[in-house]
């Protein structure tokens, strides 16, 4: 098993903890990564522009002119796309019809891997005491990244039920982020270079993995 250094929020070392290895010594094939990755990033996308069809915009009901017998071509409505100010033909739409799925076993094993790299170059930082905060303090977690040489580093907080008050004070600091370690997901993971976690939210964040 892999074993890491425990801190409390002094920054100071009280310990050690070990780590499952099935779920922190974990390998995945950079085809693997990179198919999660795309997944989470076209499921990220938004489409905001959006266009109405023939059946959507407003008016039109009445038949402009008799089918036969003015001379003119022949029309149903003043809404056809063939009018201006009628519907758009094959327009932007802001439907989401492009969402993929990957196999939860396949994005498991790609944030496993996630982790365990955080874990073998001693970014996964375990803190004791987050729960015992009576309330928010930046200025105690800006302390504490300043003794763990870590004010400069894009911090991943994985934040768990319970520690409201540390949420709150990370949530001003520029290059820390918190989620909720039920959202981990392999973006953030890549994204940020070290990862910060409490103890007791360690073994829920196993089972999850596992």
């Amino acid at each position: 098993m892999a074993t890491v250094k425990t801190y409390n929020l002094e920054g100071a070392e009280t310990g050690s903890v070990e780590l499952l290895d099935s779920v922190f010594n974990e390998t995945a094939h950079a085809s693997l990564i990179y198919q999660v990755v795309r997944v989470a990033r076209i499921n990220e996308r938004q489409p905001l522009a959006h266009t109405k069809t023939r059946a959507e915009v407003r008016g039109g009901g009445k038949k402009p002119w008799a089918q036969k017998g003015t001379g003119r071509a022949r029309h149903g409505s003043i809404r056809s796309p063939l009018w201006k100010g009628g519907g758009v033909t094959f327009g932007p739409r802001n439907e989401s019809i492009t969402k993929r799925s990957v196999p939860t076993k396949m994005r498991k094993r790609a944030i496993r891997a996630a982790f365990s790299d955080h874990v073998r170059t001693n970014a996964f930082i375990v803190v004791d005491d987050l729960g015992k905060l009576e309330k928010p303090s930046a200025k105690k977690f800006i302390s504490f990244f300043k003794a763990l040489k870590l004010a400069s580093k894009k911090v991943l907080f994985i934040s768990d039920e319970g520690l409201e008050y540390a949420i709150l004070s990370v949530r001003n600091l520029t290059k820390v982020k918190a989620i909720r370690l039920e959202n981990a997901n392999i973006l953030d993971l890549l994204t940020f270079g070290t990862i910060l976690i409490g103890r007791d939210s360690l073994e829920k964040l196993t089972k999850q993995l596992s």
